[in-house]
């Protein structure tokens, strides 16, 4: 067994298990704490969904496609000694995203709340005022319950502190009833709320809190790294390795081993057997239905219950044509069809028509159970049939498909859990806590991850390995 050969090198060596987000800034924060740190990472590359990936020459982001939370990822660098602005340059977003449908105009997100406002007023009069009330209200209630989002495990007792209690009323509904209370026309609710499109929730069960968007939109903005997003985990792991974490690439836990209810380390596939006394897990919902060797944890039939959120299918693409924004497009095809998505990074250079190639991706989210029950090949021809749409080639002189991912192929390059990226957060699921940070199941493994936060969101994820190495730091001191 490789590791340290007596009981104290054991009991300050961790391992984590996945190099994503969360995976990268708890291996850094504990090594910062003077814990020998082995990360193991089934890919070849750090990053997970947030990595990239590069197809015919052209750089594409894997996953996440823009950066809604800046303040919480510049909480994340900071307590790694990290400088978010100094370490990656960052465009900020004017028009962020519009949606389009057939059975009303198209609706522009802009990040001025003003310009915002004023040309929803013009297609809907009277949403003009509407719009920036409710903006102004969320914007109150996101910034009064934003320090418990650097809180692990922040349950009713913590609204007492700053006079979070007045906002129980808020978290207790759903985000459908807030946007019922705003007024605003359906159309624009349904644009404000796409993101529970993407997600694939249903606006009566989605939390609250998803109506803090557009007030992030129009307060601290959105950006978009120069480089990417992939170049934030690029950066962490950087970082990472100067501090002493020992990255293993293309290796892939197997099981995590335990005696006596306490971890005592992890397998590999390799054949390894790696101890310690502390296992960090950035696998989400996997940690408890396939790492862990014992037959029915407490969590896992939690685990089982929870709806989850399928990566639906990309295509990635080389086009030519008109380059100005939005960044985002969305369709709403209406009915019971999902949104579909075209990001355009190219947008952010300010150039109207390009006679360049130049990146692009078309995203269909996919209800999870119907892409089950698809398998791949259905799977395939969902691809098939977006790809043949018009309206996403609008503007578009002359297009190239370079590659193709679908919800199968998503999970066995990036060991997904059920071909799932991570459970739909629910107001329920959000009410109950997530998965903890702390494992109720054994001593000494602790989850960081999307699963364990709020959300899939970049900065989330970073703020959740701080989070899970703090319990770690906390509880071996």
């Amino acid at each position: 067994m490789r590791g340290g050969k007596d009981n104290d090198s054991v009991t300050r060596a961790a391992i984590i298990i996945g190099a994503g987000m969360g995976g990268l800034t708890a291996a850094l924060r504990l090594s910062q704490g003077g814990f020998r740190v082995r990360v193991i990472e089934a890919r070849a590359e750090p990053g997970g969904l947030a990595s990239g990936c590069v197809f015919d020459g052209f750089s594409f982001d894997a996953g996440p496609y823009i950066l809604l939370d800046r303040p919480g990822l510049e909480w994340a660098f900071s307590s790694l000694g990290l400088s978010l602005s100094s370490a990656v340059e960052l465009h900020a977003i004017d028009h962020v995203y519009s949606v389009d449908s057939a059975e009303h105009p198209a609706i522009n997100i802009y990040a001025s709340d003003a310009k915002t406002a004023a040309e929803l007023g013009r297609a809907w009069p009277g949403s003009e005022e509407k719009y920036l009330r409710f903006v102004e209200r969320t914007r109150a209630v996101e910034a009064s319950l934003r320090p418990l989002l650097y809180r692990t495990a922040p349950g009713p007792l913590s609204l007492l502190g700053g006079g979070r209690w007045h906002h129980l009323s808020f978290l207790l509904k759903s985000l459908q009833a807030i946007f019922r209370e705003s007024e605003l026309p359906p159309a624009v609710v349904d644009a404000l709320s796409i993101w529970t499109h993407v997600a694939g929730q249903r606006p009566d069960q989605a939390p609250s809190p998803l109506a803090f968007v557009p007030a992030l939109i129009h307060s601290v903005g959105c950006f978009y790294p120069k480089e990417g997003i992939r170049a934030i985990p690029v950066l962490l792991a950087k970082a990472a390795a100067e501090a002493g974490v020992d990255f293993h690439y293309s290796t892939k836990a197997q099981r995590i081993l335990s005696s006596g209810g306490r971890v005592t380390g992890v397998e590999t596939d390799q054949g390894e057997l790696l101890p310690a006394n502390v296992v960090i897990s950035d696998c989400g919902i996997a940690t408890y239905l396939r790492l862990l060797e014992q037959d029915a944890p407490r969590s896992r039939k939690s685990c089982e219950r929870l709806l989850l959120q399928s990566p639906g299918v990309c295509a990635y693409l080389a086009i030519k044509g008109e380059m100005r924004p939005p960044y985002l497009r969305f369709l709403l095809p209406g009915g019971s069809e999902r949104c579909r998505l075209l990001i355009r990074p190219a947008s952010l250079d300010q150039r109207e028509v390009s006679d360049e190639w130049s990146a692009a991706r078309l995203l269909g989210p996919m209800d999870h159970e119907k892409a089950q029950k698809m398998g791949p090949e259905g799977q395939r021809h969902y691809m098939e049939k977006l790809l043949t749409e018009k309206w996403w080639q609008q503007g578009i002189s002359e297009f190239r498909v370079l590659s193709k991912r679908t919800p199968a192929e998503w999970g066995s390059e990036y060991s997904l859990a059920r071909d799932s990226m991570n459970p739909v957060m629910t107001a329920k699921f959000m009410r109950e806590g997530r998965l903890a940070h702390r494992s109720p199941d054994l001593r000494g493994l602790y989850l960081a991850g999307s699963a364990t936060h709020p959300g899939q969101w970049v900065s989330f994820c970073a703020i959740s390995g701080v989070l899970a190495a703090d319990c770690v730091r906390q509880d071996l001191s």
